[in-house]
């Protein structure tokens, strides 16, 4: 039997239910409804926005709303007192109904977007990614947990972030609190934040991952026929490799040794020259674990060749971190030359 055939009341009951509050809405309960609307349970539910317990009650899962976390009975509020849930994984800020959702249904949302098993090692890399990178601002920002010590203050203020465009669509105090009208302003709101997810999901997933299995591959290749000693990586191809870099060598389980690389060798974004880059003592220091040599910084083209006794020159940054040759064969006997002095 079709569900077109069904008895209405039964067909109404085949379809879930979420509840959040209605009246003023924030960014968190409408990245958690979007959120919800992308796993198998709640694809096609509808929403409900009250406060009347009775309503939420009718609801096959709250959020935002009800003074209860309770994951048995598909309750996720954060606002009742006690309340103390963080993410874990070494993340500390408490959450929101969005760090709450994403909590139990995250990893099923991005096994569904980039059609990997939910079991596989890149699902968790990529959960873990966009909670540090997307969700935890958002948790932040809705507990009014600080960015910065109480004895900062910033210089300027930020009205651009997520949090704040979803707060605009909200009535302005002399516009229609219609509850029509505002439960069409939070469908935007939850479209709004699920786009931006998206999108960060799919550049984690297809740039940032892919380049992540390269930096990998490319530890592993250039011990077996660069420099046996780990200490020169030579990737093929230009990608974005620092972060990665650091993160893996603090993973035991990774197969990179911390401390160990010293200089990355790679073709520079145009592909015609290639680039020497020495590494940095953390990623954002500009201080580096071994700079190219003293006496070949600030020098360029044929009198950093004289110098080095290289052919192909380009030059030799005047702090060492990073340098040019026009061949991977020149840029190669840069990084063995400075390893050795």
């Amino acid at each position: 039997m079709s569900t077109a055939t069904l008895p209405e009341a039964k067909r109404q009951k085949m379809h879930k239910t979420i509840g959040t509050h209605n009246g003023t809405f924030h960014c968190d309960e409408a990245l958690a409804v979007f959120l919800l609307r992308q796993t198998a349970t709640y694809r096609d539910a509808a929403l409900k926005r009250s406060r009347d317990p009775a309503v939420l009650d009718s609801c096959d899962i709250v959020v935002d709303v009800g003074a209860v976390y309770d994951e048995a009975k598909q309750r996720f509020d954060h606002h009742q007192r006690g309340f103390t849930e963080v993410f874990g994984h070494g993340f500390q800020t408490k959450l929101s109904s969005a760090g709450l959702i994403y909590k139990h249904f995250g990893q099923e949302v991005i096994s569904n977007k980039t059609q990997l098993p939910v079991t596989d090692p890149k699902v968790e890399v990529l959960w873990l990614k966009l909670y540090r990178e997307f969700i935890e601002a958002i948790d932040g920002i809705d507990n009014g947990v600080s960015q910065y010590p109480s004895d900062l203050k910033p210089k300027y203020r930020s009205r651009t972030d997520l949090s704040s465009r979803v707060g605009s669509l909200n009535p302005w105090w002399n516009q229609s609190t219609d509850a029509h009208i505002v439960d069409a302003q939070f469908e935007k709101a939850s479209q709004l934040t699920g786009e931006e997810l998206l999108g960060k999901l799919d550049y984690y997933a297809n740039a940032w991952l892919p380049a992540r299995d390269l930096l990998i591959g490319s530890v592993a290749s250039s011990k077996a026929s660069v420099d046996a000693s780990g200490k020169i990586i030579l990737f093929e191809q230009f990608l974005p490799w620092k972060e990665h870099l650091f993160e893996l060598e603090a993973d035991a389980n990774s197969g990179v040794e911390a401390n160990q690389a010293i200089y990355i060798v790679y073709p520079d974004e145009t592909g015609g020259n290639w680039r020497i880059q020495a590494v940095p003592v953390s990623p954002e220091s500009f201080e580096s674990r071994k700079a190219l040599p003293e006496a070949w910084r600030g020098l360029r083209d044929g009198e950093l060749s004289k110098a080095s006794g290289i052919d192909g020159g380009i030059f030799i940054h005047a702090s060492g971190f990073i340098g040019g040759n026009k061949t991977k064969e020149g840029a190669l006997k840069i990084a063995q030359a400075a390893l050795a002095m």
